[in-house]
């Protein structure tokens, strides 16, 4: 999963002037400048200094000046040229996603933005991982946007508050799971909070400002969990989780960017789920002769190669990476030294169980990283472990997301960055996890069965994440109470049948896709998106179809939603 770092402007700002060359990409360009301006953190994400010691105004205020900058730039591409098919591509995706952007504001989403993955106030810790630390200056900064995290959260708070006003109330679940992870980061029970100990680091001449900044973000941390547990959760009690069709349809396109056929994709992910399970009995057969695929599972879990110790298991990741970029380069793909480097980190307490990936700066002084949330664990076997960090690393996440950065003067640096379509990124790590098997990177069955695992574990999230917010009927031929109507304890139930996944991630992927409605079905409907794009170039070149030229041109063209990412495949 790729974390973003997305959030509202810190205060409204005049877009650029692009008289005289009103081109798409000058727009985009023009509005990723004011963007920057707006908004520290995502300054900060793109590896811009602008704005280090503050934080966005997270309020109802700060949410319609970032609605207003995206209403101006949408009237500028109206008006803009758009001479080639560089510039249409950018006019294309700039107009649809800040269509659907302002789509989800205008609904009021970001007054009840509670998550356990994707909110204002996981964005203000996740910026803290991503600012430099190499100077006494950059701690300096750290300080100072430590003493921002109270205002900023206040701004949050006042967005919720406003949301319980106008009736558009968060999930019970999520408050629940937030209340819970903001403890973690307060460190209650391991005696420092995680702001405090991140400060440890930081130099001796800033050794009380920084601990004096830091006891003030904790104290707005607390504030806010006591405020969230004692008045809000109360306010939202009795909120259906399920979204319904109205919200699932807006949401899903903000990522996906595509007008989804529902019903269709909810089908297809079933037709996934049966083709899926029919491979993972013959893989859990080499694994433990009459064994279910989840008890082979179980038993790569406990007898199974794994790795012992948290650095261990960093290294060991590391060295996955680097053998996949070392083999990959130059035979299936074309890479640039920038693009080569990545580095395999283990993600903070507190975070969420998914492992995810965090993007390179656009000038690369800070690489694309991988994250690993160890949950208190000290043993950790690989059956799980190889194709995710496919999908993570390389060739999925750090690949696409590096190229991109790599050529954003050759795009526009918006196509790089703030344009990113979930699906079309999720769909390609996916992809990229296929062909690590169609090269013959995964012929040990214990890991085979993990990449069936993992492409089970996306089909299951179309047929869950839809079947769950829209209170779908289960199919007659399901293996799994066929008839009912889906919930959370349902869903939660069927996972854990066909998904050879430990309880606190069951129960962390359950709690994100009520909290993230339309997103974890990106993965599935992107790959299958991928795998049309390049069957369809594959028929038009015939025998003189070349991979590498393919995978080089398709991942050097930017971000585009599933819409349109089909039709220019096919092109390449």
């Amino acid at each position: 999963m790729v974390m973003t770092e997305r959030a509202a402007p810190y205060q409204d700002v005049t877009m650029p002037d692009t008289t005289g060359s009103p081109l798409p990409r000058r727009i985009a360009d023009a509005y990723v400048d004011a963007v920057t301006e707006l908004d520290p953190i995502t300054a900060t994400y793109l590896g811009v200094r602008t704005g280090q010691d503050r934080l966005p105004d997270f309020s109802p205020a700060g949410l319609e000046a970032q609605a207003e900058l995206a209403r101006r730039t949408l009237a500028g591409i109206d008006a803009a040229e758009v001479p080639d098919d560089d510039e249409r591509r950018c006019a294309r995706l700039l107009r649809e996603r800040l269509t659907a952007e302002l789509a989800v504001h205008e609904a009021g989403e970001g007054l009840r933005a509670v998550s356990n993955l994707h909110s204002p106030v996981h964005s203000v810790r996740g910026v803290f991982m991503l600012m430099p630390t190499g100077t006494d200056e950059d701690w300096a900064a750290v300080a100072a946007r430590l003493r921002a995290v109270p205002q900023a959260l206040a701004g949050y708070r006042a967005s919720l508050e406003e949301g319980v006003a106008r009736k558009l109330p968060a999930g019970p679940r999520q408050v629940a799971t937030v209340v819970e992870q903001l403890g973690e980061w307060l460190g209650e029970d391991a005696g420092a909070s995680w702001f405090a100990q991140f400060v440890k680091e930081g130099p001796k001449a800033l050794r009380s400002e920084l601990d004096g900044a830091a006891a003030e973000a904790t104290a707005a941390v607390a504030g806010l969990r006591d405020w969230l547990r004692d008045t809000y959760a109360p306010a939202v009690e009795g909120t259906s989780d399920a979204v319904g069709r109205e919200r699932y349809a807006r949401w899903a396109r903000y990522w996906t960017g595509s007008d989804l056929d529902l019903d269709e994709a909810y089908a297809w992910g079933w037709e996934e789920f049966r083709r899926i399970e029919a491979e993972m009995r013959v893989e859990a057969e080499k694994v433990l002769p009459g064994a279910t695929p989840m008890e082979a599972l179980a038993h790569l879990d406990e007898a199974g190669e794994a790795i012992e110790g948290v650095d261990a298991v960093r290294e060991w990741l590391q060295g996955v990476m680097d053998e996949a970029m070392a083999a990959l380069d130059g035979t299936h793909f074309d890479l640039a030294e920038p693009v080569k480097r990545v580095e395999s980190r283990i993600a903070p307490a507190g975070s969420a169980a998914a492992p995810y990936y965090t993007s390179p700066s656009l000038d690369f002084s800070r690489p694309g990283r991988t994250w690993l949330p160890t949950l208190g664990r000290e043993r950790f076997p690989v059956w799980d472990l190889v194709s995710t960090w496919y999908h993570e690393g390389v060739p999925g996440h750090h690949l696409q997301l590096a190229q991109w950065a790599y050529v954003a003067d050759r795009l526009s640096r918006y196509q790089a960055t703030l344009g990113q379509v979930s699906a079309n990124a999720e769909g390609w790590a996916l992809y990229a996890e296929r062909l690590m098997d169609e090269l013959g990177f995964l012929t040990d069955a214990g890991r085979r069965l993990g990449y069936l695992n993992a492409q089970m574990l996306r089909a299951t999230r179309v047929i869950l994440d839809i079947g769950m917010h829209l209170e779908l009927e289960i199919p007659q031929d399901s293996p799994y109470r066929p008839g009912e109507t889906w919930t959370p304890e349902l869903g939660r139930e069927f996972f854990g049948r066909f998904n050879g996944l430990s309880d606190a991630m069951l129960d962390s992927e359950i709690i994100r896709y009520l909290g993230m409605p339309g997103q974890a079905i990106g993965y599935k409907l992107g790959e299958r998106a991928w795998l049309a794009g390049r069957e369809a170039a594959r028929k038009a070149h015939g025998d003189s179809f070349d991979p590498k030229a393919w995978h080089m041109a398709a991942l050097s063209q930017g971000s585009l939603g599933l819409d349109d990412l089909v039709d220019e495949l096919s092109k390449l």
